[in-house]
């Protein structure tokens, strides 16, 4: 009687790996953009900052559902982080789209060999970016079908793009925002 009853049978909290990277993830992200607000940094100096914090979760789950699904064959785990990898590349797409809108582009400060490696990351970054989120809607979709064959088969284009984009993501905020104004300070 107890097996028909969907509460009876769920996981607990801690049975669940994939809320507590979530949890764990929220205890990190809540108190550092609360740190760099109230360091007096301004909303525009926050936000890329904060995308660049969703950029990293989604690698972090990127890793953790290939681990989980490579290693352990564990699906439950593998799809739980595979949806949250994309959650948070979706919610950076979307932030970063609201903040392109409110401000515009940011261009490299200065010139040399950091300006013409930034630019090789980020030109990477977004052309591969642009190709992937068809190929990310393609590989969730045969994945939630359980097609599996036509999954994995795309899905080993998908995952080194993705997370490839993930992490020259970071990579991009930390040369703009963090490199450039302490290598061409004024």
């Amino acid at each position: 009687m107890a097996a028909s009853n969907p509460a009876a049978t769920a996981r607990p909290f801690y049975g669940r790996p994939i809320a507590w990277l979530l949890f764990a993830l929220a205890l990190l992200v809540i108190p550092a953009v609360g740190y760099m607000l109230s360091a007096g940094m301004a909303w525009e100096e926050v936000h890329p900052a904060l995308n660049a914090m969703l950029n990293g979760s989604s690698a972090i789950f990127l890793v953790v559902g290939r681990w989980a699904i490579a290693d352990r064959r564990r699906i439950d785990l593998h799809r739980s982080a595979m949806l949250a990898a994309f959650t948070a590349s979706a919610l950076f797409l979307v932030s970063y789209l609201a903040r392109y809108a409110i401000s515009g582009t940011h261009r490299y400060p200065g010139e040399g060999w950091d300006r013409t490696t930034y630019l090789i990351i980020l030109t990477s970054h977004t052309l591969l970016a642009m190709v992937l989120l068809p190929l990310a809607l393609r590989t969730l979709f045969l994945g939630l079908r359980r097609r599996d064959a036509r999954h994995r088969r795309i899905a080993r284009w998908t995952w080194p793009m993705w997370i490839y984009v993930s992490l020259t993501g970071v990579l991009v905020y930390l040369m703009l925002y963090q490199l450039a104004p302490r290598l061409h300070a004024p």
